[in-house]
């Protein structure tokens, strides 16, 4: 009795442990989003309040009938769309030739795309934005596309997954005469699955999130993303609160949404992908 007591109060500590943890980590998203259904000042009361007096969607029709914000969250969301699926095609054959091919050089070149994770992405922007300068894809999508088509990440994610899919699974398919693309997309793509929707999931939240980049590539601000027009807001009308939380309400709702949904996957693939040699 004295064991079985002594582990339920260790489970019971755990539980009460991990509430508290999750409480102060959600209260400051609820104020957030208590706050944006409050009129305007109330939010800088004091004391603050947790629950508006009165339920109000002014400040959400202000952001869509006066500021536009439908135009750049639809911006946001055509971006993220895109560069999700661009990546997502482009990662996973570049993961797929590194877990399955054999070539020379192969593993010297994939060490050299890990040692340049350490680089950071501040370094590599002008160049790259020299570059898009060049060709004209300044003010543009495409500006924001074409960087994000491929990344180290997302190659050593899917190569690592990959490696855990036997070889003779391929060879058999290979005698059947399968093609290599006939493999890629007909046994590759649904054996990983998972860390494909892990994949996109990263890739999705960090184009939706990103703010420096479409920042510098986009000067025509009915081409600014979410991110960009929400600073620019905060310019205007840092002392409106409720504004301020009604607009990072819609730009955390998608994210959210996108996870909830595909967390299944998501944590499927980050168990499965680990470091396999």
């Amino acid at each position: 009795m004295k064991i079985l007591s002594k582990k339920n109060t260790t489970v019971f500590l755990m539980h009460l442990g991990m509430g508290l943890v999750a409480f102060f980590t959600l209260l400051p998203f609820f104020w957030m989003l208590s706050a944006s259904f409050m009129p305007t000042g109330e939010a800088s009361s004091f004391p603050p309040k947790f629950l508006p007096m009165h339920v109000t969607f002014g400040q959400y029709r202000f952001l869509f009938e006066r500021m536009h914000l439908g135009r750049f969250f639809l911006n946001s969301l055509i971006l993220a769309i895109s560069v999700s699926l661009v990546s997502l095609f482009v990662n996973s054959l570049a993961g797929f030739a590194f877990a399955k091919y054999h070539f020379k050089g192969k593993r010297s070149l994939f060490t050299f795309l890990l040692s340049s994770m350490i680089i950071p992405g501040q370094v590599t922007m002008l160049p790259v934005f020299l570059l898009l300068n060049k060709l004209g894809l300044l003010n543009t999508y495409f500006g924001i596309i074409i960087p994000g088509m491929a990344s180290i990440f997302g190659i050593f994610l899917i190569r690592q997954y990959l490696q855990g899919i036997p070889d003779s699974l391929i060879e058999a398919a290979r005698i059947d005469g399968a093609s290599d693309w006939r493999i890629y997309w007909r046994i590759i793509l649904p054996l990983a699955l998972p860390v494909l929707v892990t994949l996109t999931l990263f890739t999705f939240m960090g184009t939706w999130n990103d703010f420096l980049w479409p920042l510098i590539v986009m000067t025509n601000e009915d081409m600014y993303t979410l991110p960009v027009a929400i600073s620019n807001l905060l310019g205007e009308h840092a002392l409106d609160l409720e504004l301020m939380m009604a607009g990072s309400v819609i730009t955390i709702l998608p994210v959210l949404i996108v996870f909830m949904l595909l967390q299944k996957y998501y944590i499927q693939g980050i168990l499965l992908g680990g470091i396999k040699e």
